[in-house]
């Protein structure tokens, strides 16, 4: 069975278990696309999913409802994920310093917008699960988990929860951030290629 078989048999069976917004995944999300990546990571993701930024350093995979995916890292409501390289990782951290890992990806000196509802902003932290996850044959990520919520610009009262997921390849220069539990997303990783 090929891995690109794999890949998104895992994303359509992770859609059907959790599908927890109208805009995630179809079952029947097959066949894949290659999205080829830097230092050789190559994705296979969803047909249906689409691809903006492809080649830079943000590149953004919408796979549901987003009115404006050419927004920049903290649009709102576009249900995604980003791929991010070493110019974004040089800015990941609050207040434009570099990402490490110790912190959640956070390019910005301000309060930004909740994924979910540009009306809220969003709270990011504190840590959560951590740990390593494989990303393709022989490279393990630093995985790490936020817990995280939207709350009301007037009153600071919590509107919404969500999970910022990271993975980090250091060695790579590449970091993945997803804030909206995209289903499938881990297994998409996992059998990813190094070409």
């Amino acid at each position: 069975m090929s891995k690109r078989f794999l890949a998104v048999a895992a994303v359509a069976a992770a859609a059907l278990v959790g599908m927890s917004t109208a805009a995630s995944v179809p079952a029947s999300a097959a066949p894949a696309q290659q999205l080829k990546l830097r230092n050789g990571l190559t994705l296979y993701i969803p047909i249906q999913w689409v691809v903006h930024g492809g080649g830079t350093d943000w590149v953004r995979v919408v796979t549901g409802k987003c009115a404006h995916p050419e927004d920049g890292y903290g649009g709102s409501e576009c249900d995604s994920f980003w791929i991010l390289g070493p110019k974004a990782i040089k800015v990941g951290n609050e207040a434009f310093s570099p990402y490490t890992g110790e912190k959640p990806y956070y390019p910005a000196t301000d309060v930004q917008m909740c994924p979910f509802n540009h009306k809220w902003g969003e709270i990011i932290g504190p840590k959560g699960t951590r740990g390593l996850r494989q990303v393709g044959p022989g490279h393990k990520a630093a995985y790490r988990e936020w817990k995280s919520t939207c709350v009301s610009y007037s009153n600071g009262s919590v509107k919404a929860r969500f999970t910022q997921r990271e993975w980090y390849l250091p060695k790579s220069k590449i970091l993945v951030v997803d804030q909206w539990n995209t289903p499938g997303l881990p297994d998409t990783l996992k059998y990813a290629d190094w070409m």
